[in-house]
């Protein structure tokens, strides 16, 4: 089974989210619904909802509900790219200006917390009370995450197990949910819904350590963000980890001074990607991401054989086959 298989396989439930998505941005406000627009029209891969419909659909799932939850999944991830670029400060989110760069932070801000609370709101018409409190704790640890990485700015000394504790919960923690919530769905019992959402948290942590090779080796134009945008927002990321692990106390000094300069130079960044190529960074951090990969698809071996089964394999092999 191919990615396009994948997409062929629910596309009228993906024809039905994207008209989710326009229904639930209604608004006599009109610049919500420019800017959610905007901001879902960027290119997103989907993802979230991909795994939701498809995680409901491997637990028998055939009602309508799942429909409008995974366009609730793509909503709240939308309100976290408006919150994160305006935080970070971008200016480039899929390969054009960022929302915050065209109508300021403040209507991004807004317009994102409008977003999470239309996403509670549908919530509260589509799923049962146990969706609604695994998303609410998810939303929870999302916020987590982020105030962990703010913490974790510029700081050089971080343990690899501290990073992956922003990644799970800044990023991971929405995959595992949208799995969760399709096993909750299909009515399933405790132990398969937590397969599930098990697969969704070790396909989430494999993504994002593939995002943070991508930093560093994408082409601009295919990647939608500038080559060493982490670093140059303080961002030590699992390539920059692996490097800091072997790297010398001259590398290493000359490592500090780069990431806490206010702007990263060309020169700086070249020798930064001499020091990923001198130490594998890149080659590490992959490999890290293909061990989550197959421990994602390892809790997949107890549901029966389907095409959603194959196609959410397929899907977790794709994360780590993005261009690198």
């Amino acid at each position: 089974m191919e990615i396009s298989d994948i997409s062929a396989l629910i596309a009228d439930e993906m024809k039905k989210v994207e008209v989710e998505f326009e229904r639930n941005l209604s608004s006599e406000v009109e610049l919500i619904p420019v800017i959610g627009r905007y901001v879902l029209s960027g290119g997103g891969k989907r993802i979230r909802p991909l795994l939701l419909i498809l995680s409901a659909r491997v637990a028998g799932y055939t009602g309508e509900s799942m429909v409008p939850l995974a366009a609730i999944m793509e909503f709240i991830h939308t309100a976290t790219l408006l919150h994160d670029d305006v935080v970070d400060s971008a200016v480039i989110r899929r390969g054009r200006d960022s929302a915050n760069k065209v109508w300021g932070n403040e209507a991004s801000v807004l317009v994102g917390d409008y977003l999470f609370s239309k996403s509670f709101s549908l919530m509260t018409t589509h799923g049962d009370m146990r969706i609604l409190r695994a998303v609410s704790d998810a939303t929870t640890q999302m916020a987590e995450g982020e105030v962990l990485q703010l913490i974790n700015t510029c700081d050089v000394d971080i343990l690899e197990a501290e990073y992956l504790e922003v990644v799970v919960s800044k990023t991971a923690v929405l995959l595992a949910v949208a799995c969760e919530v399709g096993g909750m769905l299909g009515g399933l019992e405790a132990g398969p819904i937590r397969e599930l959402r098990a697969f969704g948290m070790e396909l989430g942590i494999a993504f994002q350590l593939i995002d943070d090779c991508l930093d560093y080796v994408a082409d601009q134009d295919e990647f939608g963000k500038a080559l060493g945008s982490d670093l140059e927002e303080g961002k030590i990321t699992m390539p920059l980890i692996q490097v800091l692990k072997k790297c010398d106390a001259t590398e290493r000094a000359r490592m500090i001074k780069i990431v806490e300069e206010e702007k990263l130079t060309d020169e700086g960044l070249e020798f930064v990607l001499g020091l990923i190529d001198k130490y594998d960074g890149i080659g590490a951090a992959r490999q890290k991401a293909l061990d989550r990969v197959e421990a994602a698809k390892s809790h997949l071996v107890g549901f029966e054989d389907s095409l959603e089964k194959q196609a959410l394999m397929k899907l977790a092999d794709y994360v780590v086959v993005r261009k690198l």
